[in-house]
């Protein structure tokens, strides 16, 4: 289901960019299974988010370019302050698929 029309003015208040992986720690304390993430985004600098994304390898997340709310106020998960929301759509069985910008994507860039 769809939700309601929002003018162009409520989608400009959400701030996206594009940011890449820079490190992925496990996280044992969250509720949910969860990795702490650090996020690098140029010159806005680096942020953490407990993402549940743990279908993806540490391995396959290091270096990956990713699509990031940047403008929500943090969140303490289980005791870790989540500054960012890392964006992504569940597949047929549930599992977060992240969402990737094309390669030549500047870190940093602004989504619109």
């Amino acid at each position: 289901m769809l939700k309601p029309e929002i003018t162009y003015d409520d989608f400009s208040k959400v701030e996206m960019r594009v940011g890449k992986i820079v490190e992925v720690q496990p996280f044992p304390r969250a509720r949910n299974p969860s990795y702490k993430v650090r996020v690098d985004f140029g010159d806005g600098g680096e942020r953490w988010s407990s993402a549940q994304i743990t279908n993806y390898s540490e391995a396959e997340l290091l270096g990956r370019l990713v699509v990031c709310v940047v403008n929500m106020p943090p969140r303490n998960i289980a005791g870790f302050k989540s500054e960012i929301l890392v964006m992504g759509a569940p597949d047929a069985q549930g599992r977060t698929m992240l969402l990737q910008p094309d390669a030549g994507a500047v870190v940093g860039s602004e989504i619109f």
